[in-house]
């Protein structure tokens, strides 16, 4: 039975996934709100607002989004960066949502996949160790910091003011989380598990702790942006890293859903549904979030198959909103951490890790680098460091590929021109430059300095053919050496395929070289240089000729 093009087959399976991510996102959600400085509710408003619209309108059907961490991490700077001016936070979120929008109608969505894993990783794991130092000090019961290195620094005062109720709460935490077998998490997420014991404990107890204080039953009146025209760009700078950041971030784990379930998302609508839902929830005063890759993947675990269990799992957090709002409140902060604590160490990538003594060092030192830059610098700036960084490494092992050989050709006679013309190897020569592999930016530097040793030759043949592909510095050095060795009274002829002469011609190399200078053969232009060098030998044999008869 089908209604709207939905298929009630998959209804079962849809609300066994929904709810199962529901009861995972619940935690999560209420420990990234008050990680981010928002408040837990703004977390909950950010699960509820994006988890629907992101469902509604996203490229990825069994994809689960909400807050994450990474962006967690940035809508914290966001919060750090205006305090007191919620409306210009509020405005940061709104462009980030605009942001991917942008991006999605643009169908700059599938460029994502070519961030080199490495930088994904170094990024992955800067996050990870960002949100473990970060819950340091409300594990042990003392007020969060605003960034890992306050956090490392302020770690020995923190020490000596440990309360010792907070850190039992946030051990106990942590043991369940990690410990809880995975028959049981099957069945109740092991920090659904843990926040209900750490709270029943504390409630219990009368533990003296830190508590996620008062959160709303009812849903949140919109509200607009406002800022000063002082303050457009760094609310445009701080919109437009979260939008970048949850662009990675949601089509990563689209990419995970896809394994999974053997179905191809569509990159460009996810982030256009991706913004509308990071855009709403601004105004709804939520985080902002991305798809999340541990909530996508127990939704299909648990059965979800299509956009339905996103609405589901959404639908339920609204109902825990609207009916268990008051008893959220009294969730300890050390027990969010211990939860924290454990998505940190889920979001550190132990593939690349477990790597290191096999891996390439060159990926090893992008990885290093984004991590460090991640931890202690930006986020934004660390992926922009690492796929340069990246892209500067892969120029330099594609430059190794090329090889520029110099070799002389032997000046055969030609029937119809004299033979003592063409024998004067001496002061008549054919040299060939032979190009073989990417002719780019990155080895126009080895070519040039082979020309650079072609004094005394007549004619240069410049042999393309073994060229996959050149890009447009290179045909610009090309073209700069051809003009030197033409002003040194060099002929130049070029070996090309018909692809290469039309790209060359394209880009200025006609006014430089007759249509008769471009040969597709390596025969047919060997042929055509010892043509001209005998004609030219002809041409100079005649002058001493010319000047006797004139005496």
């Amino acid at each position: 039975m089908k209604v709207l093009n939905y298929d009630f087959k998959h209804l079962r399976g849809d609300v066994c996934g929904g709810l199962t991510a529901g009861i995972v996102a619940l935690p999560l959600a209420l420990a990234f709100g008050v990680a981010s400085g928002a408040g837990a509710a703004a977390g909950l408003y950010g699960a509820i607002a994006l988890g629907l619209f992101a469902a509604v309108f996203g490229g990825t059907q069994t994809q689960i989004s909400g807050p994450t961490g990474p962006m967690t991490i940035v809508a914290a700077s966001a919060v750090a960066a205006f305090p007191g001016h919620p409306q210009y936070i509020i405005a940061v979120f709104l462009i980030a949502g605009l942001g991917q929008i942008v991006l999605g109608s643009a169908r700059l969505g599938t460029f994502v996949r070519f961030i080199p894993y490495p930088v994904v990783s170094g990024f992955m794991n800067g996050i990870g160790v960002i949100i473990i130092l970060l819950q340091l000090e409300p594990l042990l019961g003392l007020p969060s910091v605003s960034s890992p290195m306050a956090a490392l620094l302020g770690l020995g005062s923190a020490l000596g003011s440990i309360q010792m109720q907070s850190l039992m709460l946030g051990v106990l935490t942590i043991a369940i989380v990690f410990l809880v077998p995975a028959r049981i998490t099957r069945v109740v997420p092991s920090p659904l598990i843990a926040l209900l014991v750490g709270t029943a404990i504390a409630w219990e107890g009368h533990f003296d702790v830190a508590m996620i204080g008062a959160i709303p039953s009812a849903l949140p009146h919109p509200t607009m942006p406002g800022f000063e025209a002082s303050q457009v760009g760094r609310i445009v700078g701080l919109g437009l890293a979260l939008a970048v950041l949850g662009t990675i971030d949601s089509l990563l784990t689209s990419v995970v859903a896809d394994s999974l379930t053997r179905k191809k998302h569509d990159s460009n609508r996810e982030l256009i549904g991706q913004g509308i839902g990071n855009m709403i929830s601004a105004i709804l005063g939520g985080l902002p979030g991305a798809g999340a890759t541990m909530r996508t993947v127990v939704n299909i675990k648990a059965g979800g198959t299509t956009r339905v269990s996103g609405v589901i799992h959404a639908a339920l957090l609204l109902a825990i909103l609207l009916g268990l709002g008051p008893l959220a409140s009294h969730i300890p902060m050390a027990v969010l951490a211990g939860i924290l604590v454990k998505v940190g160490v889920d979001i550190i990538d132990y593939r690349l890790l477990s790597l290191v003594k096999r891996a390439p060092r060159t990926d090893l030192l992008v990885m290093v680098v984004v991590f460090g830059v991640t931890v202690f610098i930006d986020l934004i700036v660390a992926v922009g460091v690492g796929v340069t960084l990246a892209a500067a490494m892969v120029a330099v092992r594609t430059a190794r590929q090329c090889s520029v050989s110099v070799s002389e050709v032997e000046d055969r006679p030609l029937d119809d021109l004299a033979e003592d013309a063409i024998q004067r190897e001496t002061d008549y020569r054919i040299q060939v430059v032979t190009i073989r592999g990417p002719f780019f930016f990155g080895t126009t530097a080895n070519m040039q300095d082979k020309f650079s040793s072609m004094l005394g030759t007549q004619v240069l043949v410049v042999n393309c053919l073994d060229v996959p592909f050149m890009d447009i510095s290179a045909v610009f050095a090309l073209g700069e050496t051809i003009e030197k060795l033409q002003a040194a009274r060099i002929t130049v002829l070029l070996a090309v395929t018909a692809e290469q002469r039309e790209s060359l011609q394209k880009l200025g190399m006609g006014k430089l070289l007759a249509p008769d200078a471009y040969y597709g053969s390596h025969e047919a232009v060997l042929a055509a240089a010892r043509k001209l060098l005998a004609q030219r030998h002809q041409r100079e044999s005649m002058v001493p000729r010319i000047s006797g008869a004139a005496s």
